[in-house]
């Protein structure tokens, strides 16, 4: 049996567990997964020790995303957005390297998240111009998987200096405060990386004068499943993508980064939101 995991603090309110399983339960994968919560001095523990038991994989949680850079074989993109949600261990099966010379590689998945949300609701990003909202590890997979994607891409922020900051290692990025929110205006492509929104479910991080038919919004909130944000982008005709199809599109490319299978999504997908609305 496989065993894959969550590493992260907390991690009792994570939804990764119902929807991993399902997929293993809808291929016929004989694997499990668990959770695990060390205290933050112990991540390094939890690596190795993760390695030592033959634990097959990982996802990264916060507060550890950006520190399990430096345990692992961080892939370019992951290096780039300075975090790794996702780590895969190898036992040194396939050829003469000893399992304690290996070092595991680390993924950023929340970028796939990010770009297969959009292609599965038919929004072509290349050449489109985007916002996204926050620049902290949700607005820093956004701006660089959006980027990638060929959007050209601005950065608001309450901090605008750390927006700016982004913005100058993101290609062809700009950066600004809350007042540059405006831009929103033009463009084709708006994503909210903060979480304006489930704190308070009747805040909205951007004002709904700017939002129009021709735009299409996620929203990487999930709880609640509908924001204020997206009932106003609704009203507006912009296309709506909820925060759900960001957290289940990472996880189905981790699971096919550890399985080397095509993800089951619709039954990924059914059992995440059973449980957003249980």
């Amino acid at each position: 049996m496989q065993v894959y995991g969550l590493v992260g603090n907390p991690v009792g309110h994570s939804l990764s567990p119902p929807m991993h399983e399902a997929a293993y339960e809808e291929l016929g994968v004989d694997a499990r997964y668990v959770t695990f919560e060390p205290e933050p001095s112990a991540l390094a523990d939890a690596i190795s020790g993760a390695d030592a038991l033959g634990i097959a994989g990982l996802n990264v949680t916060i507060p550890f995303k950006q520190d399990v850079l430096e345990l692992v074989d961080p892939d370019p993109l992951a290096e780039r957005i300075g975090a790794v949600n996702t780590v895969v261990f190898d036992d040194g099966a396939e050829d003469s390297t000893p399992k304690e010379d290996s070092t595991p590689k680390g993924y950023n998945t929340d970028a796939a998240g990010v770009t297969r949300a959009f292609e599965r609701h038919g929004v072509e990003l290349d050449g489109g111009d985007a916002v996204v909202v926050g620049a902290g590890g949700a607005g820093r997979a956004a701006a660089f998987a959006l980027a990638d994607a060929g959007a050209s891409v601005h950065i608001a922020n309450r901090t605008a200096e750390k927006a700016e900051e982004l913005a100058g290692v993101v290609p062809g990025a700009t950066g600004g405060g809350l007042d540059s929110l405006d831009r929103i205006r033009d463009a084709s492509v708006l994503v909210n990386a903060t979480s304006v929104g489930m704190e308070a479910p009747d805040e909205t991080p951007v004002p709904a004068e700017y939002l129009h038919g021709d735009l299409a919004v996620l929203d990487a909130v999930y709880t609640p499943i509908e924001t204020r944000l997206l009932r106003e982008a609704a009203d507006a005709g912009a296309v709506t993508i909820d925060g759900a199809w960001m957290l289940l599109l990472q996880g189905v490319e981790a699971f096919e980064l550890w399985t080397g299978l095509d993800a089951p999504v619709e039954v990924m997908n059914d059992a995440l939101r059973d449980h957003l609305t249980a």
